[in-house]
């Protein structure tokens, strides 16, 4: 879990803004895991399941065994959804998952760690565009939003190893079904547990700007950004996140020249990937121009569409050298 978190967090695919919608789905973003680090996960992966597989063996009613490897095969489906787009076989991997939680509950139906995984099983499937809904559906899987938030409930509420996970996973689906208040409570609930834990506290930010209340969302990623000053306060923290969620905001509350420097500010830390950096350009880029500086967006475009690199922005900043943006 670790490794796999690590990396993802690396990659910023931890940056929950990118699951809001369903456009991750056909995104041309390339993540570029090491060959090592995704051997190591995959070796992880075969050795916690082969742990389990004997504990099983030995005996059949060993409900943590069960449970371990669901958790185990739960954590790669993870893994190849969000940095493979591997869809059909992170499904499998997560029916595979799903039917060791079902066992482990029909074994033990107090074992409400097991719920977990198969609450995520549920609503991810169920929230899959028609065409992968289908091409799944072929092979038995199936999937049921509701259903999957109250396991996730449960599990949140009397697991022992699984509740801030349950939470985490909760809030972010409830985000995706644009149901904000729900979520603004499960996570200002995981920020106040833990203050210093910088991805909670961003999505309480991201949470309360995409409800419509962008004063309180600027508030919020600024109180992030001066904690971010004091020193060891955040491990770690990936700043171009906070920055990123800030002038979008303000884009929003037409603060354009404030949103065009948090763009540029974004674009500018040392962790922001390739392809958030050339997104932040673009829309420093189109910021500029509502601001009748064709000269800096020019600049930002020219930066966004360079050769080599994520090229996923490309397309539209070649469109913006020809012709200006006008916020259409």
């Amino acid at each position: 879990m670790t490794v796999i978190f690590r990396e993802l967090y690396r990659q910023d695919l931890l940056d929950t803004t990118y699951y809001a919608h369903d456009s991750f789905l056909t995104s041309k973003r390339n993540v570029p895991v090491p060959p090592d680090i995704r051997a190591r996960i995959e070796s992880l992966t075969n050795s916690a399941i082969a742990l389990c597989d004997q504990q099983i063996k030995a005996n059949p009613d060993n409900t943590n065994a069960y449970f371990a490897r669901g958790y185990a095969r739960g954590m790669h489906a993870a893994f190849i959804t969000l940095a493979e787009h591997s869809y059909v076989a992170a499904a499998r991997q997560g029916y595979a998952a799903r039917g060791d939680s079902e066992q482990t509950l029909k074994i033990d139906p107090d074992y409400a760690d097991a719920k977990m995984a198969i609450g995520i099983q549920q609503f991810a499937v169920a929230s899959l565009p028609r065409v992968l809904r289908i091409m799944i559906g072929i092979t038995g899987v199936t999937g049921n939003k509701e259903k999957g938030l109250d396991l996730l409930r449960e599990s949140a509420a009397h697991g022992i190893v699984t509740p801030i996970e349950s939470r985490t996973a909760l809030s972010l689906f409830l985000r995706h079904d644009a149901r904000y208040p729900e979520a603004i409570v499960v996570q200002k609930g995981l920020a106040e547990q833990y203050p210093r834990d910088f991805l909670f506290r961003i999505e309480v930010a991201n949470l309360t700007k995409d409800s419509g209340n962008g004063p309180g969302a600027i508030a919020i990623y600024s109180e992030i950004l001066a904690d971010a000053n004091k020193p060891g306060y955040f491990f770690e923290p990936h700043l171009h996140m906070a920055y990123w969620g800030l002038a979008d905001t303000e884009r929003g509350q037409n603060q354009l020249a404030e949103a065009a420097q948090n763009y540029l500010e974004a674009a500018a830390q040392p962790t922001c990937s390739d392809w958030l950096r050339r997104r932040a350009q673009l829309n420093a880029g189109q910021m500029f121009d509502l601001l009748n500086q064709r000269g800096e967006a020019i600049k930002q475009y020219q930066l966004a569409s360079a050769g080599g690199g994520d090229q996923s922005q490309a397309d539209a900043a070649h469109r913006y050298l020809k012709t200006p943006y006008t916020g259409k």
